[in-house]
């Protein structure tokens, strides 16, 4: 872990990365590519050590209540997270402000800071957005080896529900010949419907690699599937998009089953709706297919 002071958060559509790298070790991760310029080793978590000033500081410029966003890049509950806390220092200054917060975890870490988002929630809008690629957790800690499994992760769905709390589940990403199985995307969509979130960003059915994530991929698949990483150069080669011969069968699955359980599965409806503030109301199920 190193800190570093930097000269603004918030972007211009107010999403916020207080750190920068991961410690999930996640093979498939796109934040280790070499595009995003990042100067140090994933592991060694980079503080931006003038965040939380930065944030109070911001959201008082702002013609606030707004939604702030975070976790599309690192995840804010990295395991640093639990010695320094600065996401849940973030969140306070996110109540202070009237703001609402939508914030995408693979974590456990977040159900320590349910009481926040409970009070957020009362005065804005809390949106909880958790990824999930594997339903067998076994196969999952080969995948995602230092973050919580996918009962786990389901079980945090589950209890952000019963405090009416809205959910929404990214359902990727697909590894060719890997989880890109049938049973695999049945049990997650299950675990969907069984946890009531109320949307599922879907992106097909396959990964993207990169310069960067590419070979750190390989690595993996050399350790934890030996003899796999032939099979990928062979088929792919230097293929940005990686996309699974079962990626027209599996996403036809997924389509059928969210029209038949009514959970919104429109990307361009989600995103849209994740910029409403929504102040004051109760968040309900159907609003994504207002």
């Amino acid at each position: 872990m190193h800190y570093k002071k930097v000269k603004h958060l918030l972007s211009a559509k107010n999403g916020m990365n207080i750190y920068r790298g991961c410690q999930h070790n996640c093979i498939y991760c796109d934040s280790r590519s070499n595009c995003y310029q990042m100067n140090h080793s994933f592991t060694d978590i980079e503080v931006k050590e003038n965040a939380l000033e930065l944030l109070n500081q911001e959201l008082m410029n702002k013609r606030c209540p707004l939604m702030v966003s975070t976790g599309a890049m690192c995840d804010p509950y990295t395991q640093i997270e639990g010695q320094i806390q600065y996401t849940k220092k973030a969140l306070e200054i996110i109540l202070k402000h009237k703001c609402g917060i939508a914030i995408q975890t693979k974590s456990v870490m977040i159900l320590r800071d349910i009481e926040l988002y409970k009070a957020i929630n009362k005065q804005a809008r809390v949106v909880i957005q958790m990824t999930l690629t594997t339903y067998d957790d076994y196969l999952c800690s080969l995948i995602e080896p230092n973050v919580a499994v996918t009962s786990e992760r389901i079980s945090v769905l589950k209890k952000f529900h019963e405090e009416g709390i809205e959910t929404i589940v990214w359902l990727s990403p697909f590894l060719p010949f890997i989880n890109d199985t049938k049973e695999n995307v049945l049990g997650l969509l299950n675990a969907c419907k069984e946890a009531h979130v109320s949307g599922i960003l879907f992106f097909g059915i396959g990964v993207t690699l990169r310069q960067g994530n590419r070979e750190y991929f390989y690595e993996r698949l050399d350790h934890s599937f030996p003899g796999l990483k032939k099979k990928y150069k062979e088929t792919y080669g230097l293929n940005y998009e990686v996309i699974s011969p079962q990626q027209e069968v599996l996403s036809k699955i997924v389509y059928d089953f969210c029209k038949q359980h009514q959970i919104c599965c429109s990307n361009e409806e989600i995103w849209k709706d994740l910029k409403d503030i929504k102040l004051n109301k109760a968040y309900h199920q159907i609003s994504l297919f207002d």
